[in-house]
């Protein structure tokens, strides 16, 4: 009988391991050797890939696992209790999902795909028992947390201190960066996530997002078809970017 296209998803995920896969150079078992990756792999659930729109796990279920981003991209949203959604967390490729989960033992948001995303999923208990019996492994996913928290305050001085074209440079300088380091181009990339979604992400509103944009395409620093963005000016981005505020203390 010929293959369905279940059988051929699941032949694809059988395949998927972290020995060859393109991002292991990025992800949590970069510091592994071969043998100490076999007991890494052994432990990885591989899903099926999941739907533009579809929920990786839902806001305040249960916290059992982490998961790392094979391709595709994610977001996350947090709904407060007045019902407004924001608009927390943009994940790539390589980038760990779930680790904000660990202290509450619950999601404190609903990470939702915004294109076709296939993940891997870490049970936590099994990486937890794993990671004590290879330092390198406990190594890595402390520095990998470590990292969020930096991450966290960087968006904090973001949106407390910045201006909305800071804000605005700051998340175009970021992305190249992340893409950068994917082996992807950090000048052209396509944007997954809308004009809405970054607004929400940045505190602007959308139509704040769309004239800034349209400011920085007449200034030549970005140009900018639809989702697709090429960045003209890397140097003089950054620039906008770091600028210090007239409220700034290291302004004066």
């Amino acid at each position: 009988m010929p293959d369905t296209t279940a059988d051929k998803q699941r032949s694809m995920l059988n395949e998927a391991r972290c020995q060859t896969c393109s991002l292991s150079s990025l992800c949590l078992p970069l510091a592994l050797e071969f043998p100490d990756m076999d007991q890494f792999d052994a432990i990885i659930r591989r899903r099926t890939p999941l739907k533009k729109g579809e929920a990786l796990f839902l806001q305040d279920v249960p916290f059992t696992s982490l998961y790392a981003v094979r391709s595709g991209s994610l977001k996350q949203v947090t709904t407060e209790g007045c019902g407004e959604d924001q608009l927390t967390n943009f994940y790539l490729p390589s980038e760990l999902v779930g680790l904000d989960g660990i202290d509450e033992a619950r999601y404190p948001g609903s990470v939702i795909a915004l294109e076709t995303t296939t993940v891997c999923e870490i049970p936590f208990d099994r990486l937890d028992s794993l990671s004590q019996e290879i330092p390198e492994l406990r190594g890595q996913l402390f520095r990998t947390m470590s990292k969020e928290l930096r991450d966290d305050r960087r968006m904090m001085r973001l949106l407390s201190r910045k201006t909305a074209d800071q804000r605005l440079a700051s998340f175009l300088v970021s992305l190249s960066e992340r893409f950068r380091r994917r082996g992807y181009s950090p000048y052209s990339f396509r944007l997954s996530m809308s004009r809405a979604d970054i607004g929400n992400y940045l505190g602007l509103a959308v139509e704040t997002v769309s004239r800034i944009l349209n400011r920085f395409q007449r200034q030549t620093l970005v140009a900018v078809s639809g989702r697709e963005v090429h960045i003209l000016d890397l140097d003089s981005l950054s620039r906008v970017a770091d600028e210090q505020g007239v409220d700034s203390p290291c302004a004066h």
